[in-house]
């Protein structure tokens, strides 16, 4: 068993009141625990909103330090020593060249590609997980992971000095195994997917006592999706976009963009409007684009079978949420293939100079064919969500993009490639057109 850290005081500032389940509305104490014993749904942390909107307006925000904390009154944490290494705060790019390309006037790129430290959307959730676990007395912490958790994990709960295990399928991208290792914590790479990983990690952390991220402290790490409404919101100039298309894995992120909106319509600080959400699934892990399709309202698990692995939750937890979500706001669920994720990729990148991972190709592949089926209006302020670097997952694009043109070192050598260039660059252009 793990030996337990002393939790620090709550902080008079705290707003966080309880758990709710997400079905029945069953109430539960601030504790690590995930699941409503009475409906086995999610649990949901509720907050004081009224505290909220007395104290928090958009001069406090911008005041506030330039990552995810300066929304801190919005997240799960009771103490005011947060874990905070520059996570968030990513760009939002405004499209041109890509938007051009679809026939979308107003496209903007969230682009978590970049962020710290470890170039996913996974360190904003982390650093709220592991604030959380700290603050309840947790010296371990651990996770299961398709990668980009694992890496998150192990470099926070280094700066923040904390024991970590994480658990891996034994499959996945070396870059991804590389960016956990190097932090040094202990890595299990299991022989099965994600979802025999995720229930391997139910027995250990039952067992062992441990503080696993998205298991026990699922309901604060969740939480920190959030973060990527409250920017989207602050980056347009305190105002919601009309519609988003985000990767869908588990479906938590996607539902959690929708919170972060309707919190901040709730409190006042943006007006009020219809967004509406739209969520993009590979072919080979799509139950809930399956499900979407066929007009169901449950959702059936699958085997993965894709290149997109830090999406590929064939029974996502949150699911049936973003089943209802893409209903109710008149968005869409759409996948697409491996091939169409690879385009996606080399998409974004030769148009924006944005290298995004295999979620990201997904997500772009998406947009491209909600564009071109008409489901997004060109007058639209549309966002695609970008959670990943595509340092992580190079392998997926090798043998799809262009070699190096070795020359000697003269100048007519030169010359004759750089004709050669471009003569192939002229019947790309026209391919592509």
């Amino acid at each position: 068993m793990t030996q337990a850290i002393a939790a620090p005081p709550r902080s008079e500032s705290a707003t966080l009141t309880k758990l709710i389940s997400k079905e029945g509305g069953f109430e539960y104490d601030l504790k690590a625990i995930n699941i409503c014993e009475n409906t086995f749904a999610p649990l949901e942390v509720a907050y004081d909103y009224d505290k909220i909107k007395d104290t928090v307006t958009r001069a406090t925000i911008e005041a506030g330090p330039n990552s995810i904390w300066r929304y801190r009154p919005f997240l799960p944490v009771a103490t005011d020593n947060v874990i905070d290494v520059g996570t968030g705060m990513t760009p939002l790019v405004k499209s041109t060249r890509l938007a051009r390309r679809l026939g979308l006037k107003s496209l903007y790129i969230k682009n978590d590609a970049v962020n710290m430290p470890t170039l996913s959307f996974k360190d904003r959730v982390v650093s709220v997980a592991l604030t959380r676990a700290r603050e309840l007395g947790f010296s371990t912490v651990s996770c299961a992971s398709t990668g980009n958790l694992a890496n998150s994990t192990a470099a926070i709960a280094a700066h923040a000095g904390l024991e970590c295990c994480v658990f891996i399928p034994a499959d996945l991208e070396a870059g991804k195994v590389l960016g956990t290792l190097i932090y040094n914590p202990t890595v299990m790479a299991v022989k099965g997917n994600y979802d025999q990983v995720n229930r391997l990690c139910s027995e250990v952390a039952n067992t062992y006592g441990w503080g696993f991220v998205n298991i026990n402290l699922r309901p604060y790490y969740s939480e920190g999706s959030k973060t990527l409404g409250y920017e989207v919101a602050e980056q347009l100039g305190w105002q919601l976009p009309d519609h988003i298309v985000a990767p869908l894995a588990s479906g938590s992120l996607y539902t959690k963009i929708r919170k972060g909106f309707e919190e901040f319509v709730k409190v006042g600080l943006v007006e009020d409007k219809a967004v509406r959400y739209s969520g993009a699934q590979a072919e080979g892990c799509s139950p809930i684009a399956q499900a979407f399709k066929e007009g169901r309202d449950f959702v059936a698990p699958v085997k993965p079978n894709t290149i997109a692995k830090s999406i590929a939750i064939g029974n996502p937890a949150d699911g049936l949420y973003a089943l209802e979500q893409a209903k109710q706001t008149n968005g869409n669920i759409e996948s697409v293939t491996d091939q169409e994720i690879i385009d996606g990729m080399k998409l974004l990148a030769e148009t924006e100079g944005i290298f995004t991972e295999t979620a990201g190709g997904t997500t772009i592949a998406v947009l491209k064919k909600l564009a071109e089926a008409g489901k997004i209006n060109p007058d639209e302020t549309t966002v695609a969500y970008i959670t990943g670097n595509g340092l992580k997952t190079q392998e997926a694009v090798q043998g799809y993009i262009g070699e190096p043109l070795t020359i000697d070192a003269k100048l007519d050598s030169f010359e004759q490639a750089w004709k050669r260039a471009q003569t192939l660059d002229r019947l790309d252009w026209q391919q592509t057109f």
